[in-house]
């Protein structure tokens, strides 16, 4: 399913237009991002959390030439830890 899709579905429940949906899910986005850049997290009780991982600098080798290590900078990452009810749901 991608976005069109999406918005189309929760449209049809929620009765509103496809546009109204599409800005929802584009602020929706747009705060999850927002607060993971300052170092925060978004917790949706039962769904998941959204969090933001620093992933150190380490050393690595080059596909191309296994003899050949090369330099992996840090970065930071995004993770998604679903909660519970989300996980339930999935047993189902």
């Amino acid at each position: 399913m991608n976005k069109a899709e999406l918005s189309d579905r929760i449209g049809e429940k929620a009765g509103l237009s496809k546009k109204q949906i599409e800005d929802i899910l584009d602020i929706f986005e747009q705060t999850i991002y927002d607060t993971l850049r300052s170092g925060g997290e978004v917790s949706l009780t039962g769904f998941g959390t959204f969090i933001a991982k620093r992933r150190e600098a380490r050393m690595g080798v080059n596909p191309q030439n296994p003899s050949e290590k090369i330099q992996i900078p840090a970065v930071t990452i995004p993770k998604f830890k679903a909660g519970k009810n989300f996980k339930e749901a999935l047993k189902q």
